[in-house]
């Protein structure tokens, strides 16, 4: 029994850490030694890289609103690279090719890694600055974000990416919830050294530092990771908002998180070097508590569901199995919150974390099965959002 006793705490332990009680160590750390920006004007050359497929619906206002970002327009250049698109987006395209956009049309359909590869060979800028193809920038984002690379310690800034919810559902409420949680996390690990990880949508990194990113893998985790292993720091600037919409469907939403989790594990074994705490003490913290332990949480919560139940008798844990229950209770009523009124909020939290937890089961599966996912869909309901401040 005391095995047993054992299994349920370190397991319960395993899903507080990377939720809980890592983003409290790195407070702490933030707190006792702090590790300040040194922001200050500077406008360098910039090349906004779009990466696009079929997204005649969004293009034009992605393109429009990087066009009207308060920044010198001959420092600014646009390049948009279709991947292998076929509903008319390139020709969207060309009718901008006055205003110092290109595009780069790939013939057969790699992914993003791949089309970025090529993107950055036709890029003139010091900065690349990523775009997804429905994100909407505020008119100062690029300007911000180039304060940043000012402190030359500063090689990957990203920004605050907000989704905008055009259906009341799990899916969209709960990518905004759990966009928001990230957002304060990457606050605390900019303030304590690098964040793990960044906002795809709106990020930028300095030329000279890009490395071709093999095409399985996804861009905006394993391009910072490279970043931190040459010395340099990937921060966080709130100040730099970017919108998009959320997925409506939350079928659409579970295929999204499987496809970021079984490529951020890829990511992670292409980057394992990192993972050494001698050589590389902060970015092994906080990828194996991050990440790694949070992709693995599925493999716990069973732990800690069977662990409870054979200890129901003893005292106290009757009550964390009741709570366990009630977790799981709301969870399952979650897909049908017509059912609880006012009080289908309570869901929102346990049917998204499970739902996280169920797609990185798959990922996990589809990553020691060998399966890899380099391309993608547009967002389910992904029109663009409207332009406007938060």
């Amino acid at each position: 029994m005391e095995l047993t006793r054992i299994c349920f705490w370190l397991s319960v332990f395993l899903i507080l850490y990377p939720n809980i009680i890592y983003p409290s160590l790195v407070y702490l750390i933030g707190l006792i030694r702090p590790r300040l920006l040194k922001r200050r004007s500077w406008l360098p050359s910039v090349t906004v890289m779009i990466p696009a497929y079929n997204e005649s619906q969004n293009i034009a206002a992605t393109i429009q609103n990087k066009l009207e970002q308060d920044y010198p327009s001959d420092r600014l250049e646009i390049i948009v690279i279709s991947d292998g698109s076929t509903d008319g987006t390139d020709e969207i395209v060309r009718e901008f090719s006055t205003k110092n956009v290109r595009l780069i049309r790939r013939e057969q359909r790699e992914g993003k890694a791949a089309g970025l590869n090529e993107g950055v060979r036709h890029a003139s800028g010091e900065i690349l600055v990523f775009s997804d193809a429905n994100s909407l920038f505020v008119p100062d984002a690029i300007r911000l974000m180039m304060e940043n690379f000012a402190d030359p310690e500063v090689g990957y800034v990203t920004g605050n990416l907000t989704y905008k919810i055009r259906s009341d559902g799990i899916a969209g409420n709960g990518c905004s919830a759990y966009m928001k949680y990230e957002n304060a996390l990457r606050t605390l690990e900019t303030r304590a050294g690098s964040i793990i990880g960044v906002n795809g949508g709106v990020d930028a990194i300095r030329r000279e530092l890009y490395r071709d990113v093999p095409r399985h893998l996804i861009t905006d985790f394993v391009l910072p990771l490279q970043v931190i292993s040459t010395k340099h720091r990937v921060v966080y600037d709130e100040r730099v908002h970017s919108f998009e919409v959320a997925n409506s469907e939350l079928g659409s939403e579970f295929r999204m998180r499987t496809r970021v989790g079984l490529r951020a594990l890829q990511g992670i074994a292409y980057m394992r070097r990192l993972c050494n705490p001698v050589n590389y003490p902060w970015a092994a913290f906080g990828l194996i508590s991050h990440k790694l332990i949070r992709y693995f949480s599925f493999l716990f919560l069973p732990i800690a569901f069977v662990t409870n139940l054979m200890l129901v008798s003893f005292l106290g844990y009757a009550a964390s199995f009741v709570a366990q229950m009630m977790v799981y209770l709301l969870a399952l009523l979650g897909w049908r919150k017509d059912l609880l009124g006012p009080f289908s909020k309570l869901t929102l939290i346990p049917t998204y974390f499970l739902m996280t937890n169920a797609a990185f089961a798959v990922a996990a599966f589809k990553f020691f099965q060998g399966e890899t996912m380099a391309t993608w869909q547009p967002r389910a309901g992904a029109q663009p959002a409207e332009h406007r401040a938060a």
